[in-house]
């Protein structure tokens, strides 16, 4: 079905432009917080925020396919480790609320990605003052802080190799292990801020920090019943049922091997997801056209860039 509705869909340039402001809209819809966190990403003209236009973070943040479906693997990949997937269940209202979630960790990742500097260390510190009320024990009677420095890291490496896996799996795959170091490299500040620690700076560090936690990570009870929120998640749009399936196939799509087999991601489940990524292939330039104006466009008229600086040669 989600193959079907990608084929029926004209070529981007063959759209009006009050289609892609119907669909912008939706999205803004899906992923926009309702919360007023004051950040204005038009001002101070000339503050390039923690990165700025020569980022390569810029450049892969601004890309919105690939930022969902990172979005979504990353959100599976942290099921996966206990301590951190308890803080999630008991400190929070995932289960009633998931979308609510995901709209606070798109607002955190774009803030802390584009905003001027002084609001982006406001959104850091408050969230930080957020984490502090995260304590507890696991069912198994393991301590857990959401300021614990391995926590911390274990989320951020979740969330930046799922975003980059997402945008060389849908916007371009010649990335090379150069600019994904770079990348690496720039994000750790973000985490680091948080109070993580040896955080990876390069893709061959990143590699070695998941095989190294592997033995760390299990697909349990809740697990599984994480999974299933996230896959009954209701969205504000038409034909919400497909554009979730699709999101959930193609960030599923993204998974690295281990965890596809420790997820137990079954041969129909697999199948599911290589026709969702095909999908968001086909519809990709569509969204991106859709949400040409964006955050990271208004920062880059802040710091008198042009749309060159999000995009790589």
């Amino acid at each position: 079905m989600i193959n079907r509705l990608a084929q029926r869909l004209p070529a981007p340039n063959q759209l009006l432009t009050p289609l892609h402001k119907r669909l912008r809209d939706w999205i803004v819809g899906v992923v926009a917080t309702t919360e007023d966190f004051g950040i204005d990403y038009d001002a101070p003209v000339g503050d390039p925020g923690l990165f700025g236009p020569d980022s390569v973070t810029w450049k892969i943040h601004g890309d919105f396919p690939g930022m969902m479906s990172g979005g979504i693997a990353a959100l599976m990949l942290q099921t996966l480790h206990p301590r951190a997937l308890a803080g999630v269940v008991n400190h929070s209202r995932f289960r009633e609320d998931p979308l609510g979630r995901l709209r606070r960790t798109t607002m955190f990742v774009a803030a802390t990605s584009y905003a001027p500097t002084g609001d982006a260390e406001r959104i850091i510190n408050i969230v930080d003052r957020m984490h502090a009320k995260v304590v507890g024990t696991t069912d198994e009677g393991e301590p857990y802080s959401a300021r614990d420095p391995a926590l911390l890291t274990w989320v951020h490496c979740t969330e930046m190799a799922s975003f980059l896996a997402g945008y060389m799996r849908y916007r371009r795959a010649d990335l090379s292990v150069a600019v994904q170091d770079q990348y690496f490299d720039e994000t750790r500040r973000v985490a680091e801020a948080l109070g993580a620690k040896d955080v990876p700076a390069s893709r061959a560090e990143m590699d070695e920090y998941f095989a190294t936690m592997q033995p760390q990570l299990r697909f349990d009870h809740r697990s599984r019943e994480t999974l299933a929120v996230l896959e009954a998640m209701e969205l504000p749009i038409p034909v919400a049922g497909v554009s979730r399936r699709m999101f959930l196939g193609a960030g599923a799509a993204l998974l690295p091997p281990w965890a596809r087999e420790l997820i137990h991601r079954s041969s129909a489940q697999r199948m599911i997801d290589r026709a969702s990524a095909e999908s968001l292939n086909r519809i990709a330039p569509l969204i991106r056209a859709s949400m040409s104006e964006g955050v990271a466009m208004r920062s880059a008229r802040r710091v008198g860039a042009e749309r060159d600086c999000l995009v790589f040669d």
